[in-house]
């Protein structure tokens, strides 16, 4: 694959110097300001495959600064608090069978504790959210939230990793770390093995 991008890219390349070379000649013939000619066909051959890169890079920056992060909203500890004895009766569920409810991916981790996966389709400008939630299955309450926007989408779904590799962005800067510390989080519920 990585053979064939650099193939078309060598051969987009010479196209558009040959469209340059036309429009050096086209603007010599006819009086017109080189420069200008030469500036605008560089501009069209450089936007007709890179139109997107810009404003994606720029949504991306502005979703990843408004909506991502991680919110643990119940500690370990506040939740055993609530619920006396429970951690040490759950037992891990050592695959984590896993089902679709209401378009999410649930993952059982064990008789109490739920991990959720929301799989939303592409938003505007290649931008995919990545939503993970630790819900308490007695109560639906959500113990910890993590939401981080990826412009490759990189979960298994066709995106721009192939051939507009610069496109390819897997998280948010501060996803990455986040990320990391929601799995330590809930492993933490995980409970005795089976």
């Amino acid at each position: 694959m990585g053979f064939v991008i650099l193939v078309a890219m060598g051969v987009y390349l010479l196209l558009s110097l040959g469209v340059i070379a036309g429009a050096i000649s086209y603007a010599k013939r006819n009086g017109k300001s080189i420069k200008k000619w030469v500036w605008g066909a560089a501009l069209v051959m450089y936007m007709i495959p890179f139109w997107d890169w810009l404003p994606t890079v720029a949504v991306h920056q502005f979703y990843c600064a408004k909506d991502s992060g991680l919110w643990i909203y119940k500690t370990l500890d506040q939740w055993k608090a609530e619920n006396p004895g429970v951690l040490e009766t759950l037992v891990d569920n050592k695959n984590w069978p896993h089902q679709r409810i209401d378009g999410k991916d649930v993952a059982k981790i064990n008789q109490r504790i739920r991990l959720t996966y929301e799989e939303s389709n592409e938003l505007f400008l290649h931008r995919w959210p990545d939503i993970r939630e630790l819900v308490d299955a007695k109560n639906n309450e959500v113990l910890a939230r993590y939401v981080d926007f990826s412009t490759s989408h990189e979960r298994g779904h066709a995106g721009w990793s192939g051939w507009k590799f610069w496109l390819h962005n897997e998280s948010c800067v501060k996803g990455r770390g986040g990320a990391i510390e929601f799995g330590k989080y809930y492993l933490q519920f995980k409970g005795a093995e089976k």
